[in-house]
């Protein structure tokens, strides 16, 4: 069966996409079998950024590996009226789809709870829950006291997960594998970092989530988009020199790929 990653929180900005784009790109460099399903129906900027990568590498004339993406099937093909059951089955339908030609799906769910999400995390192997480095989106996993900096108890989103655990495990299904990324990690407010740090680490304890370095802040991440691009192709694509930033940017995926722990890969982005 393929193995599901899925890409979630309850908040934009995180950096759910660039995060999704990357880990599928590099399964697929590393020869696997990789699908891709984009559930912010609206924004699409997953299912966006692997439509600008197939144009441009036409365009191009280049052959780069990547996932293959698979759009909700289209609401008309079901006798269901709107609602939770016909989301369900536009889901199952899709993956469905998918598994069998699959070694990896890739999900990159919307920053908003949804019935497409909520249905994702419970089929989820692997969980990638990417945060910005403050206790603005530390309030996303879990509540703390103002004056202490203590938890107190877990928010909303982690709520969610403890759900779709329980539903895993009444499917007799694997424990569900958490990986909390700081992201968008700068170079400044040391006090407020470690603070952060200090909390997630307590956090991570308490509901059972493992806890790794994400992306720091570059604009290659900005400028990688249009083209459908990531930091594993600049060698392949060309009139893109490799800087000290993008060196340090390639390690903090391959320290991402290794902290997954991914059944059956060997990790040599």
């Amino acid at each position: 069966m393929a193995h599901i990653i899925v890409v979630g929180n309850e908040k934009g900005g995180s950096g759910k996409s660039t995060v999704s784009m990357h880990v599928s790109v590099a399964l697929s460099r590393m020869g696997m079998r990789v699908g891709a399903m984009d559930l912010d129906v609206r924004q699409l900027s997953f299912g966006r950024y692997i439509e600008n990568r197939a144009n441009w590498t036409s365009r191009a004339g280049l052959d780069l590996p990547g996932p293959r993406y698979m759009p909700l099937p289209d609401a008309k093909a079901f006798d269901l009226p709107e609602g939770p059951q016909l989301h369900d089955m536009r889901m199952s339908a899709a993956l469905e789809s998918l598994a069998p030609e699959c070694d990896f799906i890739v999900i990159d769910c919307p920053g908003s709870h949804t019935r497409y999400s909520q249905f994702a995390h419970s089929v989820a192997d692997t969980l990638i829950t990417p945060i910005n480095d403050s206790f603005i989106d530390f309030d996303l996993l879990a509540r703390t006291d103002p004056e202490t900096g203590k938890v107190l108890a877990p928010s909303i989103y982690s709520e969610m997960v403890w759900k779709a655990r329980q539903v895993r495990a009444q499917a007799g299904l694997k424990p569900l594998n958490w990986v909390v990324l700081r992201n968008r990690m700068g170079t400044t407010a040391m006090h407020n970092k470690r603070k952060v740090g200090d909390a997630l680490e307590e956090l991570s304890r308490r509901i059972g989530f493992r806890l790794a370095p994400g992306f720091s802040e570059r604009v290659i991440f900005r400028e990688l988009f249009p083209k459908g691009l990531t930091l594993l192709d600049l060698a392949d694509a060309g009139g893109e020199s490799m800087t000290m930033s993008h060196v340090a940017a390639r390690q903090e995926l391959r320290e991402l790929m290794q902290v997954l722990d991914l059944p059956d890969l060997m990790v040599s982005v």
